[in-house]
């Protein structure tokens, strides 16, 4: 994701970090690769003439000097980033009340699979959603709404009889009376005409939706920015998901683009899973884009995969300050829906460059059911104090010929577990369970994941 920009403004913030002095000749070099970057994202030709503009003009200012300059040029070039990037805004659930979430776009932008990666987001969060497919042009759209919603145990409604949408609304809205959120999936169009301004007008009037999100894909880049105008302009949208992040260096184009029409983005998808769904937050994508980690969103992404009982039945034990063997093979199951260590790696400060074997994402399936078969043939004493096994290779033995597998599968299940049991007596878990991690917590993190080999 926008990979070459990042590593851009990495090797330019550490240019002038590491410059003796700061000469005109450093300074054009540092904005040339900037410049070069930024528009390879499909960033507006203008406002990387402003951004290279504002570091020339502060990079050459005589009054300041020495070490305070290298920081007021680097700090600069970080605000001016997140600036164009566009301010953060939480697409916030509220309680007590029925929020209703119309998704608008045109064809091909994945609101249908967005419908449902929304519905599995906010159900883990604990609240009760029903989707409701009311794109009733396309001839699919009723079938992939239906299936989305069965492969992710959601509730749904679909008429795919009905052709007026209006219609469909009312046939379900006292049922729909129940909910706490409903994912309205609306028609798109090749383009914003009148009949689709029209048809979304009269849903609008009925539904009286909570907010109106534009979505809209990644790989539009620039022309992101008249699309969220003309609809904004239609029908006051609310906010903006964009789409497919992970197939596109145009990615920069669409972000910028909808920070120039004041249209918040609430959300990035950046792959094909149903939990490959993040909030968008300048700050936080920056501080990923320059390998510093983004640990928020990696909680978020295990709160995605994770149902609220669950989680408060791990956070207690790690209050009791000890996991079990489920709840190893639960993390990893987890670690597995994210998208594995490859997808995660970018999130966690100092683990970027973690090298890990290109095979071990397609023998983790495979591992899991091992360790579950293997769990199931130990006795309850031994579920309850796994170090039993450590200390009698006989009882190792046993457990491996009982459940089919190696001596080695059972070592590596209690290996795991020792190592997971570790982190949590060392206190670093507690910080990232609550999301709320210390400077110096951040660099514990980044030191241990730096240096630690993972096998998988």
């Amino acid at each position: 994701m926008l990979e070459k920009l990042g590593q851009a403004i990495k090797k330019a913030s550490d240019k002038i970090a590491n410059a003796i002095f700061l000469d005109k000749n450093l300074v054009d070099s540092i904005v040339k690769d900037l410049q070069r970057a930024l528009i390879e994202a499909d960033v507006n030709i203008l406002l990387v003439k402003e951004l290279s503009d504002k570091i020339k003009k502060e990079a050459l200012d005589e009054r300041i000097k020495g070490i305070e300059k290298k920081e007021h040029i680097i700090k600069l070039l970080h605000d001016e980033l997140v600036s164009i990037l566009g301010e953060y805004k939480e697409l916030k659930i509220k309680k007590g009340e029925q929020n209703r979430i119309m998704l608008l776009g045109l064809y091909g932008a994945g609101k249908t699979t967005l419908a449902a990666r929304l519905g599995n987001y906010y159900a883990k969060r604990g609240n009760k959603v029903a989707l409701i497919g009311l794109d009733v042009h396309r001839p699919a759209a009723s079938e992939q709404l239906k299936q989305l919603a069965d492969k992710n145990k959601l509730n749904y409604y679909i008429d795919p009889s009905q052709k007026d949408p209006v219609k469909i609304w009312k046939k379900y809205e006292k049922e729909l009376k129940d909910y706490d959120l409903i994912l309205v999936d609306t028609a798109g169009r090749d383009v914003l005409d009148k009949e689709l301004i029209d048809e979304i007008k009269k849903l609008d009037k009925e539904i009286k939706p909570t907010e109106r999100i534009l979505v809209m894909p990644a790989d539009i880049g620039q022309a992101a920015k008249n699309q969220a105008k003309k609809f904004q302009e239609a029908i006051n949208i609310s906010g903006v998901v964009i789409t497919r992040m992970d197939s596109t260096a145009k990615g920069g184009g669409a972000l910028t683009a909808c920070a120039e029409t004041h249209a918040p983005v609430y959300f990035i998808t950046t792959g094909e899973k149903i939990n490959d769904l993040e909030q968008f937050n300048p700050e936080s994508f920056l501080s990923r884009l320059l390998g510093m980690g983004d640990l928020q969103a990696l909680i978020e992404k295990i709160r995605s995969v994770t149902d609220e009982d669950k989680q408060e039945q791990i956070q207690k034990r790690l209050e009791d300050g000890k996991l079990s063997l489920y709840d190893v093979i639960e993390q990893v199951k987890s670690m597995n829906q994210i998208g594995g260590f490859e997808k995660i790696k970018s999130m966690i400060p100092g683990f970027g460059n973690a090298k890990i074997p290109e095979n071990a994402l397609e023998n983790q399936q495979e591992k899991i059911s091992k360790w579950e078969h293997i769990v199931k043939s130990l006795t309850p004493e031994e579920v309850d104090n796994p170090e039993l096994l450590e200390k009698q290779t006989s009882r190792i033995a046993r457990v491996a010929k009982g459940s089919g597998v190696h001596t080695s599968d059972v070592r590596g299940l209690l290996k795991q577990y020792k190592m997971l049991n570790e982190f949590i007596k060392s206190g670093d878990i507690a910080g990232m369970e609550s999301g709320q991690l210390s400077q110096k917590q951040m660099m514990k993190l980044a030191k241990k994941f730096g240096k630690r080999k993972f096998h998988m």
